[in-house]
């Protein structure tokens, strides 16, 4: 709106700027005074249609018409395409995720692939794709892509953990029942057995959680400055590139708390793609 009402006023802020403009002559005084005022309204007016209609171009691209480009082999207009879909509140199918990685990958973004790839991964838990992030980590020099216990763990648990907490809990429910009719017929329950279930349920909340608390995020610009405490004074402990991923523990105001290279160190979160 604001936009809109700079354009309009534009020749009426030149023209008060500068008098001028104004024809002085008294011949053509009546048949020119409006001639300036005119001109500039229309340029004016021909600039905001020209930066409406570059805006709005990817709006009227529907998802149907993206994937036509996509066909076509116009990847730069396609992913601009998909990406303003998304950044308009449209949740991404995972053959759209694979589209844009395989668009960037195109393009040489490498980042922006991994994003993609990595999204795709946390929503379908794939050893392949997990080995095709690490191999391209590796001939791009990132980190944060090991196929370490971890991330092997995070895989199979994502796989089959509705199984496992269900068995969990199953079990955790004989043992309490157990308990609970020891109780009412007043028998005796040893101490490390109570120690034991006490853990069990403890652990069983933990690795319930788990997947909850568990974020990652990708490094979107050059030079990220990596500090030992959130504040912009901090001192520089490390500075880190495009494309690395990092592990989130936590957020602070504008800062995320980061786990990276053996290290706990703070960063601005809009330096970093949510995963």
């Amino acid at each position: 709106m604001i936009n809109t009402i700079t354009f309009l006023l534009l020749p009426f802020v030149i023209l008060g700027r500068f008098p001028k403009l104004r024809c002085k002559s008294t011949f053509f005084d009546v048949k020119m005074q409006g001639h300036p005022l005119k001109l500039l309204y229309f340029f004016s007016l021909t600039l905001f249609l020209r930066s409406f209609g570059v805006e709005a171009k990817s709006a009227y691209l529907s998802i149907y018409q993206a994937d036509s480009l996509f066909a076509a082999g116009s990847y730069p207009a396609a992913t601009e395409a998909f990406e303003y879909h998304i950044q308009h509140g449209y949740k991404p199918t995972d053959p759209m995720l694979l589209k844009l990685a395989f668009m960037y990958e195109k393009q040489g973004d490498v980042a922006k692939m991994l994003y993609y790839l990595q999204v795709y991964f946390d929503r379908r838990p794939d050893e392949i794709v997990l080995k095709k992030m690490h191999d391209i980590a590796i001939q791009n020099n990132l980190r944060g892509y090991e196929t370490d216990d971890l991330n092997y763990f995070y895989l199979f648990y994502k796989q089959y953990g509705l199984y496992i907490t269900l068995a969990l809990v199953l079990l955790g429910t004989y043992a309490f029942g157990i308990f609970w009719l020891k109780f009412r017929n007043r028998e005796p329950s040893r101490q490390r057995h109570k120690l034991t279930v006490l853990a069990y349920l403890t652990g069983l909340l933990l690795l319930v959680n788990l997947p909850e608390r568990y974020q990652s995020g990708i490094v979107n610009r050059d030079r990220v400055l990596l500090r030992r405490d959130p504040s912009s004074a901090a001192p520089v402990v490390d500075v880190i590139s495009r494309g690395h991923k990092v592990n989130i523990l936590g957020s602070q105001d504008i800062w995320l708390h980061v786990f990276w290279n053996d290290g706990l160190y703070y960063v601005r979160k809009d330096n970093v793609w949510l995963i």
